[in-house]
């Protein structure tokens, strides 16, 4: 062992790397070798024995904590928020539906239709009238568009082919597929009773054997005022909405579709008495403050990454050199933490998300979704890398340890089961789609196969479907025994059993010690304790936020 003192008196030169020469004597080898050994375990000491070690703060640990509880908040805050615009959108939509549809009940979107030529025009003029009369009528704060002094209207479009003559009767037909578009407008200020039928003022006739669809566009605007109560400002919203009449089929069943397409925008002019400016004030120095943690964040795991790296390469130079060894890939990996990786992402995902919802907050933006998306998944990375500290305790470390080294084999054996897996989906698709439901499209069938792979559902998907064709309800239960029991009693079984035996090998592990890599077989012959006071510089600083654990 090296004499402590001469040790500590050439500690200095550690932060600016040590530097190798092929002719140096046994004893500085020795020495360097030494000193090699202390930086390395120091490196990969956890944040309290770097503290024994050299009295460094755990800083990014604070920083980490601090930052988990502000995020949480930040995001709780911002989910209250976002319940009221999706609830608002939700209850506007349904509340057109029932005003603009005649005999509309809940949840029957995918049966609505008529039948008859009678209710096709019934729809129509009675959508139309509710469009005219909206001010004596809704109960909501809606209205009209304005374009300048004038409000928008009512686009009534009919889309048929060009030409058509068809005689089912006769077996024969004449059609020239090209397709022809129709319009004209009806302006809210026009008569507020559009007529019956019988009377027909809007002037509109369909010619059936040709016509494709019938579409209804108008823009209504709406001031969500609920979020006042919330001590938040309105949001000002337009909808687009769109009825739609599908005759594509011409099988006698029109189906009608409504589409409401939402943009939330700015409002023009706006005042509001009392806190709720100030409650938003509030609320963006709390959001600026977050940003601040976690820029201190970012910059202190970016930094610890960089010093890895440099660390990683001073010992690749130090073993090639010493050793004339390349070191590992594997060992090389061990420089780089994935947890600082992730809490990077964490920090600029964090930062991007609070900027946007400050200008959310000062209605300068109206970007809720993609909000939400930044703030969901940075929170969801910020509690994840809480485990990076649990890990350091062996009994917490078990799951990480797991699932570290079961993914590589999961990924291969995931992507052989996947071939198997789409197999199925586009068999199921192409064969039960016209006979069940739940097989009339591939994201369909893919959610369908992924639900009975965990058990759910099974009753019904196999009550559900058709026997039209007994050759195809004979397959459909070929179809879904095979699957059933190839991926729940033996996909699945080997995916359990894949990560049982990753399980046991590492408990295994935990009890007669991991397999030992050059690395830290090199690193083991320092036998110096953290508290030792041999990992001390002479120079070493005592309190900067930036100077804290450089692992």
């Amino acid at each position: 062992m090296a004499n402590p003192e001469v040790v500590t008196s050439s500690f200095p030169q550690e932060e600016n790397g040590c530097t190798f020469n092929q002719n140096t004597s046994p004893s500085e080898e020795l020495l360097l070798e030494d000193q090699m050994r202390r930086k390395l375990k120091y490196f990969f000491m956890n944040p309290c024995e770097k503290f024994w070690a050299r009295g460094r703060k755990p800083w990014k640990l604070v920083i980490q904590i601090l930052k988990l509880i502000m995020v949480t908040i930040q995001l709780v805050f911002f989910g209250l928020s976002n319940q009221m615009v999706v609830a608002f959108k939700e209850d506007n939509t349904i509340a057109f539906k029932h005003l603009f549809l005649k005999g509309y009940v809940d949840q029957t979107d995918s049966t609505y239709a008529v039948y008859t030529q009678t209710d096709v025009y019934n729809q129509i003029i009675f959508a139309v009238n509710q469009y005219l009369q909206l001010r004596n009528i809704s109960i909501g704060n809606h209205a009209y568009e304005s374009k300048g002094t004038e409000q928008s209207g009512m686009a009534i479009c009919q889309h048929f082919y060009k030409q058509g003559n068809i005689c089912p009767g006769n077996d024969t037909f004449d059609i020239d597929p090209q397709i022809e578009t129709e319009c004209f407008s009806v302006e809210p200020d026009d008569s507020f009773y559009m007529g019956t039928l019988e009377e027909n003022k809007l002037n509109l006739t369909l010619d059936f054997h040709r016509l494709l669809t019938v579409e209804l566009k108008f823009k209504l605007k709406a001031i969500n005022l609920q979020t006042i109560r919330h001590h938040e400002l309105p949001d000002c919203y337009d909808f687009t909405l769109t009825i739609i009449f599908d005759n594509k089929a011409h099988s006698g069943r029109i189906k009608i579709s409504f589409d409401n397409d939402i943009s939330i925008r700015e409002c023009k002019d706006w005042h509001v008495s009392g806190s709720v400016q100030r409650n938003t004030h509030y609320m963006m120095i709390f959001d600026a403050f977050v940003i601040v943690i976690c820029l201190t964040s970012l910059i202190l795991c970016f930094r610890s990454v960089i010093r890895g790296l440099q660390l990683q390469q001073e010992f690749v130079n130090f073993f090639f050199l010493h050793y004339k060894k390349e070191v590992s890939v594997s060992d090389r990996m061990e420089f780089i933490n994935g947890w600082y990786i992730m809490l990077i992402i964490s920090d600029l995902l964090t930062i991007t998300g609070s900027i946007l919802k400050m200008e959310i907050q000062a209605k300068s933006l109206t970007s809720y979704d993609v909000c939400s998306i930044l703030l969901g998944t940075s929170t969801l990375l910020v509690w994840i890398g809480v485990i990076r500290y649990l890990s350091f305790f062996q009994k917490y470390n078990l799951l990480i340890l797991t699932l570290q080294a079961a993914l590589p084999n999961v990924m291969r054996f995931c992507c052989c089961a996947a071939m198997i897996y789409l197999g199925y989906c586009f068999c199921g698709w192409i064969v039960l789609g016209p006979y069940h439901e739940k097989f009339r499209s591939l994201n369909v069938v893919s959610e369908c196969l992924f639900s009975l792979i965990n058990g759910d559902d099974m009753f019904a998907t196999f009550a559900n479907m058709q026997q039209k064709s007994f050759l195809v309800w004979l397959f459909s239960r070929v179809y879904l025994y095979t699957f059933i029991s190839l991926f729940i009693y033996m996909i699945l079984s080997l995916f359990i059993a894949l990560i049982t035996d990753t399980y046991e090998t590492i408990k295994h592990y935990q009890q007669d010690g991991f397999p030992e890599t050059e690395l830290r077989t090199f690193i083991s012959e320092c036998k110096d304790l953290p508290n030792s006071g041999k990992y001390r510089l002479e120079d070493d600083p005592s309190a900067s936020i930036f100077c804290c654990c450089k692992k």
